[in-house]
Parts: C-alpha cells; structure tokens; sequence
C-alpha cells in the first residue's frame, strides 16, 4: 500500500498507479472505520469508549467563546475548478484546452465581467445577489501533490512536509480542539466538538490523543441516532443477538455505553427533536441534501457543535465529466441555497459559514476520455449571510503558460483561508492560530468578516471591493483570578514517557507551587487510583506509575488525568 501512495497519477482511468491507490484507499477507510488503524484501543467509531458522562463543567472554550459555526464541505475526489468557476476573461484558452467538454457561453451564468458559473449552479444566484457566496481563486500549495491520499492529508494537517503516512498525523481541527478541550479524555463537552459524516474519523479532527469528531459512517446512520437516540439495539428478548455467555453481557455493556457517553446520542437526539418542527423548506431526495437537512436541525435545536464536516463524493472525474459534475454541482447548489434559506426562517444565516475544499483540482487540458486528469489549483467557495458580500477573491491562475502537465498553479495558500476562518470567524488567538498550523505565519484574508480587528492586506477582488468587513461586538474581558494566573496555568507542562526499562512515567514540569491532584483511569472510565495528591513546589517532577500504583494493575492503555487548582489536563499512557 505504502509504495503505490507515493505514485504520481498519469492521464487515463487505465493508470495502474491511480487503480491500485483507490484500492488502498478503500482499505483504508475500511480500517478506520473499524477502528483498526488507531492506537490499538477499544475504539467506537473514531475516540476511545469511555464510561464518563458528558460535562457541561468541561473544560470550555474560554476566551475563544463564540456562537459561530463552521460547516466543512468535502468534494471528494479533485474538484474541476475550471468547471465551477469559468474565467470569461481566459474563455478562448479555455475553449481550446476543451473542445470536447468546454462549457458554451450560452450556458455561463456571468455573476460579473471576468467570472461565471455554469447555468447549472443557477441556484446560488440569489445567495450571489444577498451577499452570501464569495468564491476564492487557484487555492492550494506549493509541489501540489496529485496522489488522492497525500492531498486530502496535507490539506487535513497542512503539514507541507508529509509522505504518506510518514508526516503529521494530527489535523488542524483537532489541533484547535486540543487546545481548548484539555480534560477532554475524563470530561469531554456536553456536546460533540465535531460531527462528521463520512467513512471515517477525518485526520482534519485528529489529536494527538484522540479524533475530536463524533462520526458516522452515512447520513442514514446519523438520522437514526437523531430519531432514536439509540446508535445500536440493546434490548434483545430473545436473547438471539447477545446469547447468555459472558461474552453476551460484555457486548450489552458496551453498546449501552456507547449509546449513551461516547457518542451522544441522547444530545443529538434531543437537539432533532425541538429543530424538526422549525423546518421551513423542503430538500431534495440525495444524499448531499439530506447531510444540510439534518445539520440544519441540529443547528436550529441548538445543539451546541461549532464544526461539521459533510462530503460528497464523484469529483474524480476522469471520464463522462460533463455530465457527471453538472449533477453534482447542481445537487451542491440547489442544497446549500435550500439550507441558507432554511435558516435564514430562524434569522441563524448569519452563524452558520460553509467552505468547500477538495484534495486538488483538475487539468487544464481535457483527456481522452472526455474527462480531466489530477491537476493542482482550485477554487473554494463560502456562503453565508456572514460574508458581508459577494464577490470573486484573489487572482485567478493564468491558462497561457501550464508547465508540462498542464497543471494550474497555486495563487492563494490554503493555510491562509484556513487561518483566516480561525482567526477571523472563530475568534481564536493568532498565536494559536499560527500553531494549528504548525508554525505557518498566515496571512489573513478579507473574506467578510473580522474578528481581531487587524487592518487586511490588500487583495483582488472582481467587480469591486466587497462590503467591508463588520468586526464583532469585543468580547468580555476575562475576570482576575486568583493566583496562580492562567497563564501560570496554562504553562503547566505533563507528558507520559518510558525509560528504557518501559515502565511507565509522568514528567510534570510545575511553574508555581500548588496542590497537584492525579488519578489514573481505565478506557471504560473507570477509576483506578491515586498516582499522585501533594502538594509540588515550582520545578518538575518524574512520577514513575507502577510504583505509585499497586503492581497488579493490568497492562494496556488508560488515562491519567492532572488537576491543579480549576485547571485539568489529560492524556493517555501505556502501561506494560
């Protein structure tokens, strides 16, 4: 599987090298859905099972407190930007590139001078007409890779340097999650970080402990958890599914448990119930259309979940393209109008921002086979009421000079807009900010909205400036605390480690002196014991578990949990 990751794909769906990489991509998804390619723990769909209810006490978002939402929108496959956004003002290159499957004038939507959608995204003209709809040009990275699997890791943990599986393997979602959810092991929040729906925990949710997304595997899945509150049958009366063994009841016990801790199922359920009734659209009968309709009672039952990921798949369009990408986008324009419209009914539009991504774009230079190939920039499209305007942001790439594949390049960093929605959206802290995305100094984009209230830099947009950004209301100062400050606090350093002998330890590095609490639990949740509850001066300090504990505690993976003062931390340690 490794060596076929790394090919390149060549023109054609005969390529072997882009045959056999959808085969180890399907294998594994596969994998992940069952949980066989985490850490080796008992896994429930993507995050460690735990017996610990959901806290609203958890640890909360803190200074990064916000009613927004963001909705991440996958086209699974390599989106053909030159299909979704056409550049009238290049359209003779264009034409030329594709004689075959060129999009006539006749059929462009012109929304200005330079730029156009095909008449089959006719949908979003009134959200283009509202200000709710801005599409960013030639989005990517420099040495694009053209490999399914290496695109959708580096635009999932935007780490530029990655190999396969040899890079990153956290996410810049579940990096931000890992910031503010630092209890989340022992008391996660009262309602999911992320929720996804797709094959399998997205690396864009991966921590370093755990995927911070509650994830189903289809929509059906998640409307049976939303209508029932149930992710699996329990009840067995006639004893046929669990049988009378030992092995019976331990089946019983962890579908109850994962029914009503790990994947909050009652929440979500509740949240269904008093959104459904709020409705005031009727979607279309596909997929992608029933994702936003549940989303958007979820939304309006106030679940409390600020990021979402949906997918739709069939962007690989290496054959019948033309008709192919009109269904898809047609379906895709005429859902996220519906949408908007659905919660624009509860004046909740304007909290809600949607922005597509896609693993790369396509080639300027059609196939043979009536289709388009792996190519490198593409453009991402927002909507939302949040947008303060639409408009086309950035410079288009240029079609007169592709080098020798006839790749469009790069005009716009992704980790820019990735960046900007952080920043700028949620309200997160720009060194924070930076950090989710590992060390990369953004720069943030104007896209509607300002929440640092930093002066943007310059940048094109078609047919005039956009509406100026509307900076939000300053948020409440933080109250004086008593000493230790959170900044004491949050300077407190733990990590599990093994010495040579690989027993397991703790390094605690302890700014100030204070009241250090420490207790160890197993993956059901259980407590196991006190490893440690004194009093530490400043310093650190190596806690070695075995001899803390008794040395009859089993071996496998638990979790220790730190608490100072109001402050708690968690992670997971191996004991051997």
């Amino acid at each position: 599987m490794c060596d076929t990751h790394n090919k390149t794909p060549h023109k054609g769906l005969e390529h072997e090298g882009h045959d056999l990489e959808h085969k180890a991509w399907s294998r594994r998804s596969f994998l992940q859905a069952m949980g066989l390619a985490g850490s080796g723990s008992i896994l429930l769909g993507s995050n460690l099972v735990s017996a610990s209810a959901p806290s609203p006490l958890a640890n909360a978002i803190a200074d990064t407190e916000t009613d927004k939402i963001v909705i991440l929108i996958r086209l699974a496959g390599g989106n053909d930007g030159l299909s979704t956004v056409i550049p009238i003002e290049q359209y003779d290159l264009y034409a030329n590139a594709r004689p075959n499957i060129y999009i006539p004038e006749s059929k462009i939507l012109r929304l200005t001078d330079d730029f156009g959608v095909p008449t089959y995204m006719k949908s979003l003209e009134p959200m283009w007409g509202e200000g709710q709809f801005k599409a960013v040009h030639g989005v990517g990275y420099g040495n694009q890779s053209l490999s399914h699997f290496t695109g959708d890791d580096i635009f999932s943990n935007t780490d530029l340097t990655t190999s396969g599986f040899s890079g990153e393997r956290t996410g810049w979602m579940g990096r931000h999650f890992e910031e503010i959810y630092e209890d989340y092991l022992i008391s996660p929040p009262a309602s999911p970080a992320a929720i996804q729906i797709g094959q399998y925990g997205s690396l864009v949710f991966q921590g370093n402990e755990t995927n911070y997304a509650f994830v189903t595997s289809n929509i059906n899945q998640l409307e049976e958890i939303a209508e029932t509150g149930e992710q699996y049958a329990i009840a067995d009366p006639t004893n046929t599914i669990f049988g009378d063994c030992m092995y019976g009841d331990q089946l019983r016990f962890l579908r109850g448990v994962a029914n009503t801790t790990y994947e909050y199922s009652g929440a979500i359920h509740e949240a269904h119930e008093r959104g459904k009734d709020l409705q005031c659209v009727e979607y279309q009968d596909n997929s992608f259309a029933k994702q936003l309709e549940i989303l958007a009672r979820l939304i309006k039952g106030n679940l409390g979940t600020k990021v979402y990921m949906i997918s739709m798949g069939g962007f690989d369009t290496h054959g019948n393209q033309p008709l192919v990408h009109e269904r898809l986008m047609s379906n895709l324009s005429v859902a996220i109008n519906d949408f908007y419209e659905d919660l624009k009914c509860t004046n909740q539009d304007d909290k809600v921002l949607s922005m597509t991504y896609s693993e790369f774009g396509r080639r300027i230079f059609e196939n043979g086979s009536n289709g388009t190939d792996h190519g490198k920039a593409a453009p991402t499209l927002f909507f939302g009421s949040g947008l303060n305007g639409s408009a086309f942001v950035g410079e288009h790439p240029s079609l007169e000079d592709p080098n020798e594949r006839g790749n469009l390049e790069y005009t716009m960093d992704f980790r820019d807009l990735y960046g900007t929605v952080l920043a700028e959206w949620l309200c997160v802290d720009r060194t924070l900010v930076e950090q989710h995305l590992l060390g990369h100094p953004y720069k943030a984009i104007n896209l509607g909205f300002n929440c640092s209230g930093e002066v943007f830099e310059d940048i094109v947009y078609n047919d005039g400036e956009p509406i100026p950004p509307t900076p939000l209301d300053p948020r409440p100062e933080d109250p004086v605390a008593e000493a230790p400050t959170p900044e004491l606090l949050d300077a407190i350093i733990h990590k599990p480690y093994y010495p040579t002998d690989k027993t397991p330890h703790i390094y605690l590095e302890m700014p100030f002196t204070a009241h250090v609490d420490i207790q160890l639990y197993n993956i059901m949740g259980q407590n196991v014991g006190t490893v440690y509850n004194e009093i530490m001066t400043q310093g650190s300090l190596e806690i070695n578990i075995r001899e803390r504990m008794s040395n009859f505690i089993a071996s496998g993976k638990y979790i220790y949990r730190i608490r100072v003062q109001n402050k708690k931390m968690s992670k997971s340690v191996m004991v051997a």
